[in-house]
């Protein structure tokens, strides 16, 4: 099944290996409560902190994505590299919980600016029918690291916090040199290197080209659902293992679980569902994602647990690499990395509402409220994103394929089907050029 991955580019390939090292270090985030709880700090200062790690999430990804388009893709890459070695330094070193929350903004926006160049890198090498196999492998790796790093924090934390700060700064820094030694040296701009043409299109320097995006405009709100209920299995999961009295080990091995059937599965699934449209793909993973969460709501015993979990790993496994993918074909040449930069925004965006609202409502109105917005929210905007299957279908159609039907005209606009669209995107509209009887082809 890896043969999908075959034929890739070596950029590609460079991209894979430093991600799988740099995830490696993914050490200190997941262990941060402990470590501040170690140096002190009360229950009610660490927010402050973990509040400051989530408004980075915010900035990285839209300086990233702006700097990839203006800067370069490697000089970015660079930048938030060494940026995210520095940081973790000024975290571990910071005196006072002024400085420990500077530290925290810093670490997450450095780290968050590199991926956005990292996917405009990709699709600028990666020629537009395998940009699917290459985004899948660029999020594989994420997973490979992630879950390798799961297992080695506890170990390292057991035996002094320095250690993961010491491993995250050593895997920044070495995927630092794999971009400087590997990566090929910048091309000019691509705004530059078509003599203007592309500002006079009007996509400027900024993110008005992303807002001006009808497509863009429905997409992301919808994929923004599905992220928040992905991210509340790493809020609202551990807090129902807990309220049914089940030990820590438990919560444990479903983190085991979902890392072995991703990274296990993800390879199989790309090479199964290539075939397939990419939204539509997207759709039936997300469903199984929310159905995932939401049953969790029922679960009281670790099989149980176990279920929903390999049932929203499966939709992982589905989608992952997919969203980013669709967001790359609809790029312009000279704003890939803006493209990036706002698709990973609302990755950041997701996890601040899922961390700072998810155990709110858990805890204040009930878990209940949770759980069916999961299933009810999570289907909707799954749904509403298969009905911009066609749309998306017509506006990244490969060129030289064979053609459907004409390309849409600019200004065609056809509205996201209010009984598909959650409320806050159902006056959402999309480019288009499809009938709205027109079926989306469904890969399940």
């Amino acid at each position: 099944m890896l043969s999908t991955f075959s034929g890739l580019p070596r950029t590609a390939w460079i991209v894979f290996a430093g991600t799988v090292v740099n995830r490696l270090g993914y050490l200190v985030t997941p262990f941060l409560v402990f470590y501040l709880g170690s140096r002190g700090l009360s229950t009610a200062q660490i927010p402050y902190v973990l509040g400051a790690l989530g408004a980075g999430n915010l900035i990285g990804p839209m300086v990233g994505g702006l700097l990839a388009d203006r800067l370069g893709r490697r000089r970015t890459m660079l930048v938030g590299l060494v940026g995210t070695a520095a940081a973790h330094g000024l975290l571990f070193a910071a005196p006072n919980i002024a400085l420990l929350a500077a530290a925290a903004v810093l670490l997450s926006a450095a780290g968050t600016m590199v991926g956005p160049a990292a996917g405009a890198l990709l699709t600028d090498a990666v020629e537009p029918e395998r940009r699917r196999s290459a985004f899948s492998l660029f999020h594989w790796a994420i997973n490979i690291g992630t879950a390798v790093a799961g297992m080695l924090g506890g170990f390292l934390a057991e035996r002094g916090y320095w250690l993961l700060f010491a491993v995250d700064v050593v895997t920044s820094l070495s995927y630092a040199l794999i971009v400087a030694l590997l990566l090929p040296a910048e091309r000019e701009a691509p705004a530059r290197a078509q003599g203007g043409a592309a500002e006079g299109k009007g996509n400027g320097g900024g993110y008005g080209v992303v807002l001006r995006d009808p497509l863009m405009r429905a997409l992301l709100p919808l994929l923004y659902v599905g992220m928040v209920i992905y991210t509340l299995t790493e809020v609202a999961l551990p807090l129902a293992i807990r309220d049914h009295g089940l030990p820590t080990t438990a919560l444990g091995l479903m983190a085991t679980l979902n890392a072995v059937l991703v990274v296990a599965l993800q390879p199989v699934a790309t090479t199964l569902l290539g075939r397939f449209p990419q939204l539509s793909v997207q759709m039936c993973g997300s469903v199984l994602v929310a159905l995932g969460v939401a049953l969790t709501g029922v679960a009281s015993t670790v099989w149980a647990y176990a279920g929903t979990v390999v049932l929203w790993s499966l939709g992982e496994a589905m989608v992952g690499g997919v969203a980013g993918s669709i967001v790359a074909s609809l790029a312009p040449e000279d704003a890939r990395g803006r493209y990036q930069g706002s698709y990973q925004w609302t990755w950041g965006a997701a996890r601040f509402t899922a961390l700072a609202l998810g155990t709110t409502v858990y805890a204040t109105v009930g878990p209940a409220v949770v759980w069916w917005f999961s299933a009810v929210a999570g289907v909707a905007a799954a749904l509403a994103l298969g009905a911009l299957a066609p749309a998306v279908a017509r506006r990244t159609a490969v060129p030289g394929a064979p053609a459907a039907a004409a390309a849409p005209a600019a200004d065609e606009v056809v509205e996201v089907p209010a009984t598909l669209a959650p409320p806050a995107t159902a006056a959402i509209t999309a480019t288009a050029g499809a009938s709205s009887a027109e079926p989306a082809r469904a890969a399940c």
